[in-house]
């Protein structure tokens, strides 16, 4: 049976979105998210969806992979969504008004979780610890721990695929020990209870693997590599990226 793509991680392959150097692929991402939540409803909106659509297009990942991605705060979004529709003060009811908010507020925070796993999916976590270590390279001249900032990232985009495997594989013990992790509600969180405590233990005792390790290779936190230039394909989704944020979230409509 072939195993399912751990959520997060990086796939290799040699689509458009996996040739764009690391730096654009980031610069990318920020004004994806600036868009998405200055966007007008609902033409800005559109306009910031069709974007996700070409990057996913661009970088070959399934729709599916957004709606996986966003399965974890899936109880959260619902309750906020929930909060902004019901209406406890003056005249009880439903809001179509809070409603339409709380759905767009979801909506604003599903596309950034998109962009950001086209991102994860297209760049390895060693690319985007230097990439950022070079775009923050003006912030070491004032005495900023660029490199140190860049390697905690790195560890945490690493750790990311990691935690996903983790439960995967507490969540088969703890089945196959007789925990019922399904049912109602109260079943549910009484037995992913057995599986979050193993996971906090099993993420912490990487951790402190990985410092021992760093501390054995005497690791400072300094980076010295070069930034090398931007080659023409990354200009160009550059300059078409910033129109297409400026076009999301100007508001022309």
């Amino acid at each position: 049976m072939r195993k399912r793509a751990i959520l997060g991680a990086y796939v290799g392959g040699d689509t458009l979105a996996h040739r764009l150097d690391a730096r654009v692929k980031i610069a990318l991402l920020v004004m994806a998210t600036v868009a998405a939540f200055a966007a007008s409803v609902p033409v800005g909106l559109a306009v910031v969806v069709a974007g996700l659509a070409a990057a996913l297009v661009a970088s070959r990942t399934s729709p599916l992979t957004v709606l996986r991605g966003l399965r974890p705060a899936a109880v959260i979004l619902g309750l906020s969504v929930l909060a902004n529709a019901v209406v406890l003060v003056g005249q009880p009811g439903l809001s179509l008004d809070g409603l339409a908010r709380g759905v767009t507020a979801v909506a604003r925070i599903a596309l950034v979780v998109g962009f950001a796993l086209v991102l994860s999916a297209t760049t390895m976590p060693t690319a985007v610890a230097t990439a950022l270590s070079q775009l923050m390279a003006p912030l070491a001249r004032l005495g900023a721990p660029v490199g140190a900032i860049a390697t905690a990232t790195s560890v945490a985009l690493r750790f990311i695929p990691l935690m996903g495997s983790e439960v995967e594989r507490i969540r088969c013990a703890q089945r196959a020990r007789g925990a019922v992790l399904d049912g109602s509600l109260l079943v549910t969180l009484r037995g992913w209870r057995q599986v979050l405590v193993p996971l906090v233990v099993a993420l912490l005792r990487r951790a402190d693997e990985l410092a021992e390790a760093l501390c054995d290779r005497c690791y400072t936190g300094e980076q010295t590599s070069m930034a090398e230039p931007l080659r023409p394909r990354d200009w160009a989704a550059l300059v078409i990226g910033a129109a297409w944020a400026l076009a999301a979230a100007l508001p022309l409509h």
